[in-house]
């Protein structure tokens, strides 16, 4: 039996169906609307759970305090390579990667382990730069002070210091399969997911990055401003150090 086109999915029917009813068609198109109000609500519940996760001080948020100090240029670059990692820990859930981390407990220790190292190199060099930098101030060579990070350099610790953070990867894990419709598209539903959060996390990160510059042109004073950096520095070593000894110990 060859079916009848007429250009709406309503509207195909076989030549020994009969054409819905005016009631059956309302039935049909609330089913379609109650689908589509479902899935917005559970879009708005998932962005609000990712609003309340990223106010949540953690690697993220120092680091990109850190770096715009300086530069809220670089501070909201470090922002967009975080979002960038999202979404790539997003897409790696999709194609089954991150799954392979949570069932491995060996690759996700040394995972959890190269990521606290990369903090502590973070926090580390970000200090020794600051003692560089007010050494400099001291003397009158300024000029010789070491350059804060560039855009590009600040991208590339943001992306990193999110795609070494296996925690992410593992919170798609816990989170994507609750939004997947069944028979659904798990690919398209995490990207769409890690687009949700990339988003979030970019305009909050950006919004820390901007305030932070504002604050310390309002605190300009040398011993403030150091003391700002290396406390801030401080905090992400610490990060680094306590997330090397978990994944050293687990």
């Amino acid at each position: 039996m060859f079916p009848v086109w007429s250009g709406s999915p309503l509207t195909a029917l076989s030549l020994n169906e009969q054409p819905l009813t005016g009631s059956e068609r309302f039935r049909f198109r609330a089913s379609c609307l109650i689908i589509d109000l479902v899935t917005l609500a559970s879009l708005a519940a998932f962005a609000g759970l990712c609003l309340v996760l990223s106010v949540t001080p953690g690697p993220d948020t120092f680091l990109v305090l850190r770096i715009a100090l300086n530069r809220p240029s670089a501070g909201i670059a470090a922002a967009a390579g975080s979002a960038a990692g999202a979404i790539m820990w997003a897409a790696l859930v999709g194609v089954g990667l991150a799954a392979i981390l949570e069932q491995s407990a060996e690759l996700f220790r040394w995972v959890k382990i190269a990521g606290g190292l990369y903090l502590l190199y973070l926090g580390v060099s970000s200090f020794i730069k600051s003692r560089k930098a007010a050494k400099a101030g001291v003397d009158g060579s300024a000029a010789e002070a070491p350059l804060p990070y560039s855009r590009l350099s600040a991208l590339g610790a943001g992306a990193l210091s999110t795609l070494l953070n296996p925690k992410v990867g593992l919170f798609y894990l816990a989170v994507v399969p609750q939004f997947i419709p069944h028979g659904g598209d798990t690919m398209g539903t995490s990207l769409i997911l890690g687009v949700v959060v990339a988003v979030i996390a970019f305009a909050y990160l950006s919004m820390i990055a901007v305030v932070a510059f504002k604050a310390m042109r309002w605190l300009k004073r040398p011993k403030v401003s150091t003391a700002v950096e290396r406390v801030s520095s401080g905090v992400i070593a610490g990060l680094g150090v306590g997330v090397v000894a978990s994944g050293a110990t687990s």
